[in-house]
């Protein structure tokens, strides 16, 4: 793989109630350059104090787990300030799971199916704050039909609903630009300002909500 962010190795956590899938994983990535394993947590329960405890740079955390599941625990560590990239790894593409994960603030949602050198590729990319999405899923963040007008009250303007619609569509900041016609500066000012009215984290919220608010 070429691209990969220079930084110290990335610590990780990896959450599987199942022992097999759950020690695959982590010996598979154990052995990746870039990457040390700091633990393994068994479910979501788990996957909270070890987070919470080891401190690692990015969690792989299943999703559907018995007692606690990935989402809840992803929820409890974003309210306990945990600072860790939490990137949902599954075999399930449920749109429920997806939306839900990514609203609870998931910093990818990938499927199981993905080679290791891969998957610890997309590891060392969500450590340095990239998001990403299973191609299987991203069509859930974007309605089948067009919806009805944006709120009159989100406090965007014209032109920031346009970016919003762009980024929603996946647009890359170069493509925004060349669609509107302004320059790439001005475009990541826009994304800025909408990120900050909307009190959103990042692009992928920044989907959410103009899929949940009718904006495509």
């Amino acid at each position: 793989m070429t691209g990969e962010p220079e930084s110290q190795p990335v610590s990780l956590l990896v959450v599987d109630d199942q022992q097999l899938v759950r020690d695959g994983i982590a010996s598979l990535l154990g052995i990746q350059p870039g990457i040390v394993v700091a633990g393994t947590a068994v479910d979501g329960r788990d996957a909270v104090e070890k987070a919470l405890e080891l401190g690692p740079d990015v969690v792989l955390m299943d999703v559907r787990m018995p007692g606690m599941d990935g989402v809840e625990a992803l929820t409890i560590l974003r309210r306990r300030g945990c600072p860790a990239r939490v990137v949902m790894l599954t075999t399930f593409d449920d749109e429920e799971y997806v939306v839900e994960a990514l609203r609870a603030g998931a910093d990818g949602y990938l499927l199981k199916n993905l080679p290791a050198a891969q998957l610890a590729h997309a590891v060392r990319l969500a450590h340095a704050g990239v998001t990403q999405l299973d191609s299987s899923v991203t069509g859930y963040l974007t309605p089948a039909a067009p919806g009805p007008r944006p709120p009159s009250d989100n406090g965007l303007t014209a032109r920031e609903i346009d970016v919003l619609r762009l980024i929603a569509e996946g647009s890359t900041n170069r493509e925004i630009a060349a669609r509107l016609f302004l320059s790439e500066g001005t475009v990541k000012n826009h994304i800025s300002r909408v990120l900050s009215r909307l009190g959103l984290r990042d692009r992928t919220q920044a989907a959410l909500y103009a899929r949940d608010h009718g904006l495509l």
